[in-house]
């Protein structure tokens, strides 16, 4: 995910944005295209590949196909957590649904994916 040589996002700020597709390659060939991007896949084992949007050596977000069908392809934006279990439990006992329980990433940290009470979503990413 984020560039590991790049500092450590500040708390509460957005740090990672992610594309959940139904078509990897149309997106990779739209990004790629509009905004000159190249891509870096990575095998993240039972999980699939994941493609990193770069730019000057740099990742700027990631992509990957949606993990079931149905699902519409939509970006969800990550918010940078020091503890992302307190962080879940607090936003779950203020009204959050959980729809990804904490989850380590390996060489990358922890992270949830949950909806607010109004049903839009959000990740929250710890750094390792």
């Amino acid at each position: 995910m984020a560039d590991t040589a790049s500092t450590i996002p500040a708390t509460g700020t957005m740090c990672w944005n992610e594309l959940l597709t139904t078509d990897v390659d149309k997106a990779k060939s739209f990004y790629t295209g509009l905004l000159g991007y190249t891509t870096r896949d990575m095998d993240m084992g039972p999980a699939g590949t994941y493609t990193l949007f770069v730019r000057d050596g740099k990742d700027l977000a990631g992509c990957m196909k949606t993990p079931q069908d149905g699902i519409p392809s939509s970006w969800l934006s990550y918010i940078a957590v020091d503890d992302v279990d307190a962080s879940t439990r607090k936003a779950e006992q203020l009204g959050a649904h959980v729809c990804v329980p904490p989850t380590d990433i390996p060489n990358v940290g922890r992270f949830s994916v949950l909806t607010d009470p109004t049903g839009a979503a959000i990740g929250l990413l710890e750094h390792g």
